[in-house]
C-alpha cells in the first residue's frame, strides 16, 4: 500500500482510494442533490440519498415483500 495519507497513518493501494479517503479530512462534498441541496463526498452516496425523493425501494424482502432503500436495512430486517 504505497499511497499514504499525509493526515493520518492510513495507506491505500491506489491514488483514487487515497483521494476518496482524504475527503474525510478536508470535508469536501462536491456532489450535491439537485432537489434539496444536501451534499455528499461520493456519487454513490448521492444516488442512494436521491431515493428519499423518488420513493425508490429496490431491496425487497423475499419472505414478506417489505422494501427498503438500503441493502443494509434489508439485512437487518431479515435477522
Amino acid at each position: 500500500r504505497p499511497y499514504r495519507c499525509p493526515d493520518c497513518p492510513k495507506a491505500f493501494k491506489n491514488t483514487s482510494c487515497l483521494r476518496r479517503h482524504r475527503q474525510l479530512h478536508t470535508g469536501e462534498r462536491p456532489h450535491a442533490c439537485p432537489v434539496c441541496g444536501k451534499a455528499f463526498a461520493q456519487t454513490s452516496n448521492l444516488r442512494q440519498h436521491q431515493r428519499v425523493h423518488t420513493g425508490e425501494r429496490p431491496y425487497a424482502c423475499p419472505q414478506c415483500g417489505k422494501a427498503f432503500t438500503h441493502s443494509s436495512n434489508l439485512q437487518l430486517h431479515r435477522r
